[in-house]
């Protein structure tokens, strides 16, 4: 039987979500978790298969989870229209240098290959390509998004910089988005998911040797059910 700690804030949703996702699954045991450092020690117990952050607060959880696993990052799991896509970097303090985001970029298709998929890479910046000289956060934006490509070039991997097109990005089906740098990651996510309703599973946690699927603790009642199937779907029998 597998065993899925989850963590229980504030948005009781996840309460909520728990009840539903048991009945369908109900050979998964689930653990309810109600404070940051359980929550850490959940990820590092052997017996807990897979942990999800529920409706907890991140900062603390992600502080500790760093001293022991110092290269973490994240991708969003968005369902859109017909497709699904990662996004990434989406922490506030993450993917603030261009090597951050190709290690970002290759986590990102490692997983999508892992799971059958083939990686299609979009980079962003916060400007269109003749918008160079528009303010120096606006040129170095440009000028990382085509460092950033060219290195994802080299590895063969499928890539195309979009630059600020995000819209783009997302009509030609890319199922990897690298967002300019985490704080526009997390806008991005917020106003496709929390605001328009996109599907989302949670985030998927790179640089860990375990089963972590970060959530925000705004997510709705369906989206916790979605990360806990998720979380479920990736753990190990």
């Amino acid at each position: 039987m597998k065993t899925i700690a989850i963590g229980v804030g504030e948005n009781e949703n996840i309460i909520q979500a728990c009840h539903i996702f048991k009945e369908k699954h109900p050979k998964t045991e689930l653990k309810l978790i109600y404070k940051d450092e359980d929550l850490v020690k959940a990820v590092l117990d052997d017996k807990i298969d897979g942990v999800i952050r529920g409706s907890l607060p991140a900062s603390n959880i992600m502080k500790e989870l760093k001293q022991h696993y110092p290269n973490l990052s994240r991708a969003t799991y968005v369902h859109g229209d017909e497709y699904e896509f990662l996004l990434s970097p989406v922490g506030i303090d993450e993917g603030n240098t261009v090597e951050e985001k190709f290690d970002i970029a290759m986590n990102c298709a490692e997983f999508l290959k892992k799971v059958g998929k083939e990686p299609k890479i979009a980079i962003l910046a916060e400007g269109r390509e003749d918008d160079f000289g528009r303010g120096s956060e606006v040129s170095n934006s440009i000028k990382d998004a085509k460092k950033l490509t060219k290195m994802i070039e080299e590895t063969s991997e499928d890539v195309k910089n979009y630059f600020i097109l995000i819209e783009k990005a997302i009509n030609d089906k890319n199922n990897v988005i690298i967002a300019p740098n985490g704080r526009v990651g997390n806008i991005i996510f917020r106003t496709l998911v929390l605001l328009s309703s996109w599907p989302s599973y949670g985030a998927v946690t790179f640089g860990i040797d375990r089963t972590y699927i970060d959530t925000s603790r705004d997510q709705s009642i369906e989206g916790y059910v979605r990360s806990l199937t998720l979380a479920n779907d990736l753990a190990k029998d």
